[in-house]
C-alpha cells in the first residue's frame, strides 16, 4: 500500500493530513542533544553515519511522524565541491567568500559523488530501520531527502556565511550576470548528482529548500529560484519518475503559483506568512501544499498552538496538504507542545 505522504504528493487528499516537522532532527530533543555531546562539531555529525541516521530517526520513534527528513545540511553541497566549511559555535556558518571567477573554477562537481559518501550511507541506515519497522506493522514513514535549492546555496558561498541582506549575492546576480550564472550551473550540476544519490540510497522523496528566494526581485526570482529548480525537478524526473519532489521558496509571496506551475514540483512549502487559503487559491489544486504553523506557536503550545494549527487545518481540508511548519523547528520548544500537536492533527 502506498505510504500517505507519497499519496499525497501524488495528488490525493488525505484525511487527516500527514505530518512532518522540517528541522525535526534537532536540538530540542535531548535525545538529539546527547548524542551530539559525542561528536566535535556539527560537520562530524553530519558525516558518522550511524549518529546522523539516529539522529533523524529520532523524533520518528518519539512522535511518530509521517516522514524521516535526512539529517544533513543545505551546506553540504559546497563542502562537497571543495569550498572550506565551518560551523562557529553561537555564530553559524562560515565559508571562504566566492567572488571571481578563480573562485568558482576552483569549485569541482568530480569530487562530489566521493565527498557524498557519509550522507549516502545514512542514507541507506535510515531506509533501513524505517523497512524494518514496517515489517514489523509498527509505522508507516516516508524518508525525505534534500538539498538546498541552487539560489540559497549560492547566498552563502557568495557572501561566506549567513546574511539579513546578502548584498554581495544580489550586486553579483544584477551586475556581473555570467559570473553568477557559472557558479548557478556548478551547483545545478551538483545538486542532481547528490540528490540522484540519495534517491539510489533510498530516498522515497526529495525537497529543494530555498529559504532565501524571498529576497530576489520577480526577474531573478524566474530566472534563479523557478528556472535553476526547474532544470533540477526536470534532470530527476527523467531519471526517477516515481520520486516527487517538494519545492520551499521562503517568502516567495505572489510568485507561488508561477513557482508550482514552472518548476514542476508535486508539493510547494508555504511559509508562515503566507495565507493557507489564498496559496491555495493560486496553486493547482493536483499540487499539494505543506506547511505552514508559525514555529512560535508552537513554542507557546496551548491554546495558541491549538487555534493556529486548526486555522490551517481547516483552510486546506479538501486538498493534497502536507502539515508541517513554516520554517524549522526552534531550539526552544518543548517536546510535549510537538506531542500535543501530533494528536490534534490525528483526532481532526
Amino acid at each position: 500500500m502506498t505510504k500517505t505522504i507519497l499519496r499525497v504528493l501524488n495528488g490525493e487528499a488525505v484525511w487527516p493530513p500527514p505530518v512532518w516537522l522540517m528541522r525535526q532532527a534537532g536540538r530540542f530533543l535531548p535525545e538529539y542533544r546527547a548524542v551530539r555531546a559525542q561528536t566535535t562539531g556539527f560537520m562530524d555529525l553530519c558525516t558518522r553515519p550511524d549518529l546522523a541516521a539516529e539522529v533523524t530517526m529520532q523524533p520518528v520513534r518519539r512522535f511518530g511522524m509521517d516522514a524521516a527528513i535526512l539529517f544533513s545540511d543545505i551546506l553540504v553541497l559546497p563542502w562537497a565541491l571543495g569550498q572550506k566549511l565551518e560551523f562557529a559555535e553561537g555564530e553559524g556558518p562560515v565559508l571562504p567568500p566566492i567572488r571571481t571567477a578563480d573562485d568558482i573554477a576552483a569549485l569541482d562537481v568530480s569530487r562530489v559523488r566521493g565527498a557524498i559518501a557519509p550522507i549516502l550511507e545514512t542514507v541507506r541506515l535510515v531506509r533501513a530501520e524505517i523497512d524494518q519497522r514496517a515489517a514489523e506493522g509498527i509505522a508507516e514513514t516516508t524518508l525525505i531527502g534534500f538539498a538546498g535549492s541552487p539560489f540559497t546555496v549560492a547566498c552563502y558561498m557568495i557572501e561566506g556565511g549567513g546574511s539579513k541582506e546578502f548584498a554581495h549575492v544580489r550586486a553579483m546576480a544584477h551586475g556581473q550576470p555570467e559570473l553568477f550564472q557559472a557558479l548557478m550551473d556548478k551547483i545545478i550540476q551538483a545538486t542532481i548528482t547528490y540528490l540522484s544519490a540519495q534517491v539510489l540510497a533510498g530516498a522515497e522523496a526529495l525537497m529543494l529548500f530555498d529559504s532565501w528566494a524571498g529576497i530576489l526581485s520577480p526577474g531573478l526570482f524566474r530566472k534563479h529560484v523557478i528556472g535553476a529548480s526547474a532544470q533540477i525537478v526536470a534532470k530527476l524526473r527523467e531519471r526517477f519518475p516515481r520520486t516527487p519532489i517538494i519545492g520551499f521558496p521562503r517568502l516567495g509571496g505572489m510568485m507561488l503559483g508561477e513557482y508550482a506551475t514552472g518548476t514542476g514540483v508535486q508539493a510547494v512549502a508555504i511559509d508562515t506568512s503566507a495565507e493557507p487559503s489564498v496559496a491555495a487559491s493560486m496553486i493547482p489544486p493536483h499540487v499539494a501544499l505543506q506547511g505552514n504553523l508559525d514555529p512560535l506557536a508552537l513554542v507557546a503550545g496551548g491554546d495558541a498552538l491549538a487555534a493556529e494549527a486548526a486555522s490551517i487545518l481547516n483552510a486546506l481540508k479538501g486538498r493534497p496538504h502536507i502539515f508541517n511548519l513554516g520554517h524549522g523547528i526552534l531550539p526552544q520548544t518543548n517536546p510535549d507542545h510537538v506531542a500535543a500537536l501530533i494528536a490534534q492533527i490525528r483526532s481532526a
